[in-house]
């Protein structure tokens, strides 16, 4: 619903205390003074700044003081209107007794004489002496149709608007901004190409998420041709993302958790999923949430979640998730995580966009087991260290992208990761020597954690669907002792 048909409802019903949370005060603004020179209400603003204003006349009387402005709201009532009066920022102020106190009685009064109390600001801090007397409302970010009428005002000569599928990919790419940053990014975009493109979009987006600290934003170039393996985990994601009936709110995709020893290829499936996919992804470091103010860690979850939501369609990626809320059921922080937590599941539940979310995990014992319950994924998946076939494609991606010579013999690669064979590339490229001397400085996580590794691998047999096949995950116990000794080699000593 729209600020103004919101607000609308609210001043009928005579709430006196309504605060309307908002990045964009002046849009804001802007549809209130519409709304009250159609209802005939009777409009003063205040700020820091400009003092009180009435009908866009300064009154001198009240200047800068913020208590001022609130008594001087009763001599705006009349016998049979409506006096709504705006404070801009005015969570600054409410540390005061005596702004709160006065701000309190003037809500309870207000209700004789028809006089609202409007707060506007970009958070919502409320002391508790004023909670159960405010409503709390959002001012939207612009929809679809909004940006389109944006771009068509900033692109006005002819073929500087494009139209059609492109026209679409920029509109995507501008889910989530702010009017004014929509209007700055498709501006840069002309004097940069002389057209709107995404490309500016994605830049002013990047530089957002980053200034909010909460989220990043990842455009890299791979896709699953640079991700060996993984081939069931990778047609299940695809087809549920580019199924044609996921437009429907009802059948949309919700994501899928993966658990898997480390070095498996879970994030880097991740991030070449958007790229796969054409969406956007947005990762999301949990312990960047942490506030060291009461409620901050709270408000700031909430916040990110509600940037996610704006940004959609895009894949949210949480790596290690077990380690972002391993003080779930502890005391240590007063709740603080339990509470995040909580928060994040009521989301993963009850979210409606068209967010694909991704979680991995090392652990599964330090997740609770209501996390992977159904309706919050779509499936659970077990990245098993790769097979023969696999290792042989992994091999195959990193001896091109090291330029190494395919010919040369190959090492013993007997419960090696992908992450074990990038590495053993690399460090034949980086020392200038073969492959199997290179290898005699890798020691796989199936060797340094081997208890752990086992231990996850057993868990997950016949509980979690295989990312290399499709069906359960069923685990064949590995004879101790199997694997091959490399030789050392001196001359890397």
């Amino acid at each position: 619903m729209a600020l103004n048909e919101q607000l609308s409802e609210y001043i009928r019903a005579c709430f006196t205390g309504i605060w309307i949370e908002s990045h964009e005060q002046q849009d804001a603004l802007t549809e209130i003074a519409k709304l009250c020179q159609q209802e005939g209400w009777q409009l003063a603003t205040w700020n820091i700044e400009q003092g009180l204003r009435v009908s866009g006349a300064a009154v001198d009387s009240s200047g800068g003081d913020p208590l001022a402005a609130i008594r001087a709201v009763s001599s705006l009532a009349a016998p049979e209107g409506t006096a709504v009066m705006v404070l801009q920022n005015f969570h600054r102020f409410l540390s005061s007794a005596e702004i709160v106190q006065a701000l309190s009685q003037q809500i309870i009064t207000g209700k004789q004489n028809r006089t609202i109390m409007v707060v506007l600001a970009p958070v919502v801090q409320l002391p508790i002496e004023l909670e159960k007397l405010f409503v709390v409302i959002d001012h939207e970010l612009p929809d679809r149709e909004q940006m389109a009428e944006i771009a068509s005002g900033i692109a006005t000569e002819e073929e500087e608007l494009p139209s059609g599928a492109e026209l679409e990919t920029v509109l995507d790419a501008a889910a989530g901004l702010t009017r004014l940053e929509a209007e700055n990014a498709f501006s840069l975009s002309l004097v940069r190409h002389g057209r709107v493109t995404s490309e500016a979009v994605w830049e002013l987006k990047s530089g957002m998420l980053k200034k909010s600290g909460l989220l990043e934003l990842h455009r890299g170039g791979e896709d699953f041709s640079r991700l060996g393996g993984l081939a069931s985990l990778k047609t299940f994601s695809k087809r549920a993302l580019l199924h044609p009936g996921r437009g429907n709110r009802l059948k949309r995709p919700r994501g899928v958790l993966l658990l898997s020893p480390p070095g498996c290829g879970k994030s880097q499936f991740s991030k070449s999923l958007g790229q796969e996919v054409g969406r956007p992804v947005l990762k999301l470091d949990v312990g960047s949430l942490m506030g060291s103010l009461v409620g901050e860690s709270e408000q700031r979850t909430r916040q990110a979640l509600r940037i996610i939501d704006a940004m959609a369609p895009c894949v949210a990626m949480i790596d290690e998730v077990e380690k972002a809320f391993a003080g779930v059921g502890g005391s240590g922080d007063s709740g603080v995580t339990s509470r995040m937590f909580g928060t994040f599941l009521s989301w993963l539940n009850d979210h409606e966009s068209d967010v694909f979310v991704v979680c991995t995990a090392n652990d599964v014992s330090k997740l609770p087991p209501e996390f992977g319950r159904s309706e919050r994924f779509d499936g659970i998946f077990f990245l098993d260290l790769p097979s023969d076939e696999e290792k042989a494609l992994i091999w195959s991606i990193y001896l091109d992208l090291y330029e190494i010579n395919h010919d040369q013999r190959m090492p013993e690669d007997t419960d090696w990761t992908g992450a074990e064979i990038k590495a053993c590339c690399r460090l034949s490229a980086l020392l200038d020597v073969p492959l199997v001397q290179a290898a005699q400085n890798v020691v796989p996580v199936a060797v340094t954690a081997a208890e752990s590794v086992e231990r996850l691998r057993t868990w997950a047999s016949g509980r979690c669907l295989s990312a290399q096949q499709p069906g359960l995950y069923q685990h064949i116990p590995s004879k101790a002792g199997s694997r091959r000794k490399i030789p050392r080699d001196s001359s890397l000593n």
